[in-house]
C-alpha cells in the first residue's frame, strides 16, 4: 500500500438524491455558529442546478436595507 486511500468519495445529488462517487460541488453554505459544508450533485444534474448569488453582488443591490417596521 502507498499511504492512498482508494476509496472514492460517495455524496448524495442534491437533486435528485441518488449516491454518486463522482460528486461535484454546486454550492458552499457558510456558517457564522460553525463550519460550513459543500453541496454536491451528480454528474448528470449539476448543469441543471442554478448558480448561486455572487455575494458581492447581493451586498450591491441593497438587498440587506430592510424597512425599520421588518426587523
Amino acid at each position: 500500500m502507498t499511504g492512498q486511500d482508494p476509496r472514492r468519495p460517495l455524496r448524495m445529488c442534491v437533486h435528485c438524491h441518488a449516491l454518486t462517487d463522482e460528486p461535484v460541488v454546486v454550492s458552499e453554505v457558510h456558517a457564522a455558529s460553525g463550519p460550513g459544508f459543500n453541496v454536491y450533485a451528480c454528474c448528470a444534474c449539476a448543469p441543471h442546478i442554478p448558480k448561486p448569488p455572487d455575494v458581492l453582488e447581493l451586498l450591491a443591490t441593497g438587498w440587506h436595507e430592510w424597512p425599520d417596521d421588518e426587523r
